[in-house]
């Protein structure tokens, strides 16, 4: 469904582009060049062929994008990406010996022969 939809969408985009670049430009882009009686909201321009359809077409595109999030947003499971992330491995990694090297490299082998989470011990709170 969801691929049907899409081939239906971009069969829309490309009409879109090709009716908008068929429309005869009125000068004065960007409404420069005043308004007269060759408005786009006279009676003619409302019945052109190519203003109907890209009319027509721009509502086809603003539905079916708004179908296709609607359909994306379901098929999300929920939670996040970390969420689904493999867990990481709690055991500390092996440690080398230390003799003959520098202070730097002691402490860390110091540093991975810690547990990755500080166990701290459960203390029996006050009764009230």
């Amino acid at each position: 469904m969801q691929s049907v939809l899409i081939v239906i969408h971009l069969i829309i985009v490309v009409a879109l582009a090709t009716v908008v670049l068929l429309q005869r430009s009125e000068g004065g882009g960007l409404g420069l060049g005043g308004g007269g009686p060759t408005g786009m909201f006279t009676g003619r321009g409302q019945a052109n062929l190519l203003t109907r359809m890209t009319a027509i077409l721009g509502a086809s595109f603003f539905a079916t994008s708004v179908i296709l999030s609607v359909i994306a947003a379901k098929g999300l499971s929920g939670g996040s990406a970390l969420d689904r992330a493999a867990p990481l491995s709690t055991q500390p990694a092996p440690v080398a010996p230390t003799q003959g090297q520098g202070v730097l490299d002691q402490l860390r082998g110091i540093q991975n022969t810690m547990p990755a989470v500080p166990v701290v011990p459960q203390q029996d709170l006050p009764k009230q």
